[in-house]
């Protein structure tokens, strides 16, 4: 039994929607920087940290948070979508580039 059904939203179909992978590149790309986002919120100071320390690559948490953000990334796009790297786009674009003014020996 669906914990949703007593909602009754599995027969209406409300979960199924929910669950859809995505296949439009648009949608991808909105899904990746949403999950990207969420990585720069949550977590500002430590790759604040890791950028000045030039271990953002290295630093086993944030790569456990990358590599889990690209695994919900996957679940939810066609493989067709998830080989474009909007994902790894969205972290340049959405973690890292944000951090632009930060003294950094990466730049």
């Amino acid at each position: 039994m669906y914990a949703l059904d007593w909602l009754g939203a599995v027969d209406s179909g409300i979960l199924t929607a929910m669950a859809a992978i995505i296949d439009n590149e648009k949608r991808a790309q909105q899904k990746a920087r949403a999950i990207a986002s969420d990585i720069y919120l949550y977590n500002k100071a430590k790759i604040e940290e890791a950028l000045k320390n030039d271990s953002f690559f290295d630093d086993p948490d944030l790569s456990e948070l990358i590599t889990e953000g690209r695994d919900l990334f996957r679940s939810g796009v066609t493989p067709e979508m998830f080989k474009r790297n909007f994902y790894d786009r969205a972290i340049v674009d959405r973690v890292i580039k944000p951090m632009a003014a930060l003294e950094s020996p990466i730049w």
